[in-house]
């Protein structure tokens, strides 16, 4: 699913939002989860999973073209944890509003069920 499939649904489920207000809602939340990953916080989506950040430490890769050897820096990456038997199964993610607030080690919470969106 692409953003804009994504705000079109929104827009669909929802008669009351207009599409300039599911765009503006669906890039406040996207903006909301980058901030909290950004800062280092971790983000849980009950019913779904987890987004953690993860260091990735330097190491020496390969071109696949000339198989010369190829330092690769050190790098921070974004994880999904996934919940076992929700949303990767396949079933329809329901699009109910949602609430965020604040979680204990300053994890920015979602109540399930939530959309999924890749960042």
């Amino acid at each position: 699913m692409t953003k804009s499939e994504l705000i079109a649904q929104l827009a669909g489920r929802f008669s009351q939002l207009g599409a300039k207000d599911a765009d503006f809602a669906v890039k406040v939340i996207l903006d909301a989860l980058s901030d909290a990953l950004v800062r280092g916080d971790r983000i849980e989506i009950r019913g779904f999973g987890s987004f953690a950040l993860n260091y990735r430490p330097p190491r020496t890769g390969r071109n696949p073209k000339s198989g010369e050897k190829v330092s690769v820096p050190a790098k921070m990456g974004s994880a999904l944890q996934g919940r076992q038997g929700t949303a990767r199964t396949g079933r329809p993610v329901d699009l109910t509003p949602v609430k965020a607030q604040c979680g204990r080690f300053g994890a920015v919470v979602f109540t399930a069920p939530f959309f999924f969106l890749t960042l």
